[in-house]
């Protein structure tokens, strides 16, 4: 590893994903269509930066539909929400727009599709993460939640040949598979979902950190702490060579230490990051010496979602364009 030459290895791809940025500009439409307030149940990506630039244009963050007043209108944030919350939501006649990220719908559907043929459904992923309520929420009765491979001991079904697995769409994708093995093992008839439920996004960022990890003596992650994708880059990077891995929110959350014997520092971000705090941490670097940087590529990503559709129809009727602005990366 070289020690004489300071560097910084740069992810790419890294920061919004396509569910990210259709969620933020969602809620950035719905203030300029309807004006502040525009309330958001959960925080609408779990990225600090993010959630406070759109509190200052006038959207107001909520954890439960019931602090929403009556008839207002409230913004379902990209992680999901259970079925009961939309019950909730027309009980108090508010106007609801859905900005569930697509492939987080797609796992909704299977739980659905799979609980309806009295399968047992064994969700991969994190008590108590908001994508995890929302899913088990569909069909309660038939979702076990497998938080980690160690839980799998404890899983029980009632018919051994009758199940599935299926996953948050935010993890590692090593730890994941290596949960479906131990199930496997335990019951040799597990079903595989229709189609990998960790999301691309998640899976080309690990990659890129995977890629770049050997080489590298100090990865800095920008994301927050309550960000699932942006913690697994982190004990990602240590697994697969990083001498230390550091979360941050902003550069100015550094320590100066952690430089100290670095020669070569990577840079990624996860998939709630605007680009503007990545570029803040290679100014930050760039002033200590490390101006060199490198990009490392694992994939290219091209992928848009359209806009939820209660906001189309609104966007067409009053003349203005339902197009995706692919710009709230920048968001600042």
């Amino acid at each position: 590893m070289q020690t004489d030459h300071k560097r910084v290895l740069l992810a790419a791809p890294r920061g919004y994903c396509a569910g990210v940025d259709r969620a933020v500009v969602t809620v950035e439409k719905a203030l300029e269509l309807y004006g502040p307030p525009v309330y958001v149940r959960k925080q609408i990506v779990h990225n600090k930066h993010v959630v406070s630039t759109l509190e200052k244009r006038g959207a107001i963050f909520v954890d439960e539909t019931q602090e929403v007043p009556e008839g207002a209108t409230v913004v379902f944030s990209a992680h999901g929400v259970a079925p009961v919350v939309h019950d909730e939501a027309s009980r108090l006649q508010l106007k609801t727009i859905d900005a569930t990220c697509p492939l987080v719908t797609k796992v909704h559907r299977e739980a659905v599709r799979f609980a309806g043929e009295d399968y047992d459904i064994l969700l991969i992923g994190h008590e108590g993460h908001e994508e995890v309520v929302g899913t088990s929420g569909e069909a309660p009765e038939h979702i076990t939640i497998v938080d980690n491979p160690d839980a799998v001991e404890h899983v029980t079904v009632r018919d051994p040949d009758k199940v599935v697995w299926l996953s948050q769409t935010t993890l590692s994708v090593d730890e994941t598979m290596e949960t479906v093995r131990r199930l496997r093992e335990k019951f040799p008839n597990l079903q595989d979902p229709p189609s990998d439920d960790i999301c691309y996004a998640t899976q080309n960022r690990q990659l890129a950190v995977k890629q770049m990890a050997p080489d590298t003596d100090l990865m800095i992650v920008v994301g927050s702490r309550n960000s699932s994708n942006s913690v697994r880059l982190v004990e990602v990077a240590v697994e697969h060579g990083a001498q230390a891995g550091y979360l941050v929110d902003y550069a100015d959350e550094i320590d100066e230490a952690w430089l100290e014997g670095v020669a070569t520092v990577g840079v990624t971000s996860g998939a709630s990051v605007p680009e503007v705090l990545v570029r803040d941490v290679l100014d930050w670097l760039a002033a200590r010496g490390y101006a060199d940087v490198k990009p490392v590529v694992a994939a290219e990503e091209s992928l848009l979602f359209a806009l939820p559709m209660e906001l189309r129809k609104e966007l067409k009727a009053r003349g203005q364009s339902d197009k995706m602005r692919h710009d709230a990366g920048s968001l600042h």
